[in-house]
């Protein structure tokens, strides 16, 4: 497979990404695709950012989110500056977004609230990022399905279950499943469902694409035939003080050995990360054969490249 030429490259009909919905299925397509051509042949698109400055906006610490981005624009021959703290709370985000506008080409910003994204979107002129909110985590749930696409091929029908909150990574892998075909199932405690809104939206997509969406409080029927079982910590960044709360209803949603036995004999395991080994998964899990939580971490690079390029180039 011959990488792609930068002028081929299909541009977004969306500025900017703040959400899943920015993107149709065919887009997201084009970009699994780019991304497979990126990591195959890395040296072909050493420049295709060349001459570009993107701003890294970031409100919450980060690991993968901060170095994959930072990565992705220099290995494609950008710039990249990194700014860490509240947006908003030394000037107003308005005279944020427009003193970026002067600056740089794009602007990836990783916030609390999904309100500041949608507000940094309308106030600039430059494209904005999702690189995760409190309700979108839309390049976390690309890359893992640039993941899944590796390792089983078609992504249409394939089975895949998330176990735990139904927080942003739960949202945003529900929705790119909708896009993509991918029959989702999330079991979760009756107090920390999906957001209602955005299933609806996930039911719509899922009807057009022929996949199903179930939500269920069982984590067994939930697993059972999956090819992929999901999860994320049960309290997140800004959640501390919730942790032993939310514990008391998420002990059953661990998943163990027992559990990923309901699986398909070749499923495979996956989380986000970080993972807090012990409570939402076992040590065991994450450390089996079936895990392959690093791969994901890993493609995390060069999903973003693809949609950096696709957005920029």
């Amino acid at each position: 497979m011959a990488a792609v030429p930068i002028h081929d490259v299909q541009r977004l009909s969306a500025r900017h990404l703040t959400a899943d919905m920015d993107l149709n299925g065919d887009e997201i397509q084009s970009l699994l695709k780019l991304a497979f051509q990126i990591k195959a042949y890395p040296r072909k698109y050493a420049k295709a950012l060349s001459g570009r400055s993107i701003c890294l906006l970031f409100e919450k610490p980060s690991l993968r989110t901060r170095i994959t981005f930072e990565l992705a624009i220099k290995q494609t021959g950008g710039e990249a500056v990194f700014c860490e703290g509240r947006i908003g709370a030394r000037e107003p985000l308005k005279d944020v977004a427009r003193n970026m506008d002067g600056w740089v080409d794009a602007i990836v910003a990783r916030t609390f609230d999904q309100s500041t994204i949608e507000q940094l979107a309308q106030c600039a002129s430059i494209p904005v990022i999702n690189a995760l909110s409190d309700l979108y985590h839309p390049c976390q749930a690309l890359a893992d399905m640039f993941t899944l696409k590796e390792y089983f091929g078609d992504l249409q029908g394939l089975s895949l279950a998330f176990v735990g909150d139904g927080n942003n990574v739960a949202h945003s892998l529900m929705l790119c499943s909708a896009q993509l075909g991918v029959n989702f199932s999330l079991a979760t405690p009756p107090a920390y469902k999906p957001d209602p809104r955005i299933v609806e939206v996930a039911m719509r997509w899922a009807k057009a694409t022929g996949a199903s969406l179930r939500i269920t409080e069982d984590p067994v029927e939930a697993v059972t035939d999956a090819r992929a079982v999901y999860t994320d910590v049960w309290a997140s960044m800004g959640q501390e003080n919730e942790a032993a709360e939310r514990r008391r209803y998420f002990v059953p949603y661990q998943v163990n050995d027992e559990l990923m036995q309901k699986a398909r004999p070749d499923a495979v395991f996956m989380h986000c990360l970080p993972a807090k080994r012990g409570e939402e998964v076992t040590d065991s899990v994450i450390e089996s054969s079936q895990s392959i939580v690093f791969t994901q971490a890993e493609n995390r690079l060069h999903l973003q490249k693809a949609l950096l390029i696709m957005m920029l180039a």
